[in-house]
């Protein structure tokens, strides 16, 4: 028979209510208690969803060796319990086929899945993917009060669950459905409606706030996006969720970083906006930010202002410089996150075409007053028309092969640093050959993503149909509408009007997005260029260099874009 293996559990199934989940209890008895010197001797399963058994799996084990008797003694299992029976790697295929994509549930299910994955691993298989429950550490949470000890023996006891654990793998899981049954009913005095929320609560129910879990009740189950305010109504965190209640409830449990302590401290109240799409709750997010201004929140509180690169074509012998502004006179290359990142841009182009690089300022009739040639073109990386060493005709050339690496043929400059890469890798000087890649790389972010905002100015309306039927309208640079019937993203981010100026920050997001989503989306109506007849462009990644030695750098094969 061929086995059968379960496939791991997407995150949308991580919201799934749990009358409609489907648990695979497990249990097993084994000849000792490490699962690297011992092996499996029984396995005994139950398949539940809704209070209802489903199916029970049970069979014994040949473990190859020997039962010592004091496992005898504990589970009645002996040698001769075994000696006819399968070993564990003809059980597997047919116990995966049992346990299918359900939840696996156990009682301290770590040791259970030890000997599970120890199994697999020497019969060859795949690790089981399937999303996993605890009922010990989920007893140690709800029942703290009421069990000396959280034995399944005493929880089955001092409970009186219907079935009693013998020491015997299937009673020990038909007690551990009980015990399951028992605690999802006390874990809905938490909240609790679906299975992320079982999963977490062992870790969430020790939270020092634990009690403002109240206020994720009436989180959906959705993406959007959601706001923690305090006492008085102030916006203290701005944030979005392709799952609004798993994620704000992961503050409470998985959440590590340091201000969230402090961030639950002063919540005492959150809201949260349903969006039909994420790119409607990355810019409904922006927008909340930026106007509300909340401390907590890091990142998009202050509007990109970014630098450019400009040609200043204004002057006799036009050179590159970093600004602020692309108003300006000349041709700009941008926008650019950081001046360092801006000056990387300049250099790239310097390495590869010699443009003069002194900053003296000439005009168009002046005349000249430099005697001797710079030091960058004594070194031969650089023009020098300033001084009469290059002429104007000569320069102008040089001036155009930078105008059109600029605007639209980024060949010219990626191509000879490409060649510097290779010569440098190949006389093993490869912290310049890095320093050149890392130009490169910085030239070809800032060329991209000005295509990219390039292409969304020269749309005037462009509608996009997601695969769930969600209706984008883009246009002027953002987002101008998110159809789903008659609502759309008015309701909470203020929806660009005509005159109105599209911030460079949502020009960019919706940028992004597009660009990731260009495959899963299809176009409705479009008004304006939707795309740029541009060569596609490499993208530059360090050589990966697990043995610490240095290795040539070039650069990484360019991904398939649309």
């Amino acid at each position: 028979m061929s086995p059968v293996f379960p496939s791991q559990r997407s995150f949308d199934d991580l919201g799934t209510p749990l009358s409609e989940v489907t648990f695979c209890v497990l249990d097993l008895e084994t000849t000792g208690g490490s699962a690297q010197t011992c092996q499996i001797t029984e396995v005994g399963a139950v398949k539940v969803r809704g209070g209802e058994i489903l199916g029970t799996f049970q069979t014994m084990v040949n473990p190859g060796t020997a039962i010592p008797p004091r496992i005898t003694v504990l589970t009645g299992i002996s040698d001769h319990h075994v000696i006819r029976a399968p070993p564990i790697n003809e059980v597997l295929p047919s116990f995966l086929e049992f346990v299918g994509g359900s939840v696996l549930v156990g009682h301290n299910l770590r040791f259970d899945m030890s000997f599970i994955e120890m199994a697999m691993r020497r019969w060859g298989g795949p690790m089981l993917g399937n999303q996993r429950l605890d009922t010990l550490a989920l007893a140690r949470r709800l029942l703290v009060d009421e069990v000396p000890n959280f034995k399944l023996g005493e929880l089955a006891r001092r409970l009186r669950l219907e079935h009693q654990p013998s020491h015997r793998a299937l009673d020990d899981a038909l007690a551990t459905v009980d015990l399951l049954h028992l605690l999802i009913e006390r874990a809905t005095a938490w909240g609790v409606t679906g299975i992320d929320d079982l999963v977490d609560l062992p870790t969430i129910a020790g939270h020092p706030q634990r009690k403002k879990l109240a206020l994720t009740r009436e989180l959906p189950r959705s993406p959007g996006v959601y706001q923690f305010l305090d006492a008085q109504g102030t916006v203290l965190y701005v944030g979005k969720a392709t799952d609004l209640r798993s994620r704000v409830r992961s503050y409470f449990s998985s959440d590590r970083r340091r201000k969230v302590a402090q961030l639950l401290r002063e919540t005492e109240q959150i809201t949260h906006q349903v969006c039909r799409t994420t790119l409607e709750a990355e810019i409904v997010e922006l927008r909340l930010i930026q106007s509300n201004q909340p401390r907590f929140n890091q990142r998009g509180r202050r509007a990109i202002r970014p630098h450019f690169v400009r040609l200043t074509m204004g002057e006799r012998f036009p050179r590159l410089s970093v600004v602020r502004s692309d108003s300006g006179p000349g041709v700009h290359l941008g926008p650019v996150h950081s001046k360092k990142e801006a000056h990387l841009v300049v250099e790239a182009i310097q390495s590869a075409l010699p443009i003069r690089r002194c900053t003296t300022r000439t005009t168009r009739r002046g005349p000249l007053k430099i005697d001797s040639a710079c030091s960058n073109a004594q070194l031969g990386v650089a023009s020098c028309p300033c001084s009469g060493a290059t002429t104007e005709s000569e320069y102008s050339k040089v001036v155009h092969e930078v105008l059109q690496a600029m605007t639209g043929h980024p060949s010219l400059v990626l191509s000879p640093l490409e060649q510097h890469m290779q010569r440098l890798g190949k006389e093993e000087r490869f912290e310049e050959a890095a320093t050149m890649r890392d130009r490169a790389a910085a030239f070809v972010g800032v060329s991209t993503r000005q295509r990219r905002v390039d292409m969304l100015d020269r749309i005037d309306r462009l509608v996009l149909e997601t695969s769930g039927g969600v209706r984008i309208e883009l246009g002027r640079g953002g987002l101008m509408a998110s159809l789903s019937g008659t609502s759309t993203v008015r309701m909470l981010g203020e929806t660009v009007t005509a005159g109105e100026t599209v911030t460079l920050d949502e020009t960019l997001c919706v940028a992004s997005w597009l660009d990731r989503n260009a495959t899963s989306v299809r176009v409705i109506a479009t008004e304006g260029t939707l795309c740029l007849p541009l060569p596609r462009l490499p993208s530059y990644q360090p050589a990966p260099d697990p043995q610490g030695s240095s290795q040539e750098v070039r650069p990484a094969r360019s991904r398939q874009r649309r």
